[in-house]
């Protein structure tokens, strides 16, 4: 028979002319002592048990720490991806930018030279025209002058016969 504190408590042995009954003051000894070393066991248990979960706490803290600090880690490496791809972005867009700006001055110039190549090539057939003409205007007067010598002589032949 197992004694909670409060049974205990109020457990009274019989008196005799002497004292207490000795068989029940026993009984009581005994069940109060099979209840303490109850007690005593469960509470060495339980410190066993607060002691194994106080460990695991700890290692449990100690992989706690080390999820942070890898997680902070990861964070600080992502931001400085992040930061890097930024600046690796900004660079190929400068490069990129002075690339379109130096194509631009050779096709402008490109396009200037070809806008001068198409001057001197109109200069060029107006010159040619002109020689033409004057060419043109000289062989017709040559060929006018030939053809009014030819027919002079013929009229002065007509005429002396």
């Amino acid at each position: 028979m197992s004694l909670s504190p409060a049974e205990l408590r109020h457990q009274r042995p019989k008196r005799t002319f002497i004292g207490y009954r000795v068989s029940e003051v026993d009984e009581i000894m005994t069940h109060a002592t099979s209840a303490f070393e109850t007690v005593w066991r469960d509470r060495a248990d339980l410190e066993d048990r607060v002691h194994e979960l106080e460990t695991s706490l700890g290692e449990l803290r100690d992989t706690e720490h080390a999820m942070r600090d890898a997680l902070v880690t990861a964070q600080r490496t992502a931001d400085e991806l992040r930061a890097s791809a930024g600046r690796d972005a900004e660079l190929i867009v400068r490069e990129a930018e002075a690339r379109a700006r130096e194509i631009i001055h050779k096709t402008y110039a490109e396009r200037e030279q070809v806008r001068r190549e198409v001057e001197r090539l109109r200069a060029d057939e107006r010159q040619f025209r002109t020689r033409l003409r004057t060419l043109l205007g000289t062989t017709l007067q040559t060929v006018r002058d030939h053809e009014e010598m030819i027919a002079e002589p013929a009229g002065e032949l007509t005429m002396a016969g």
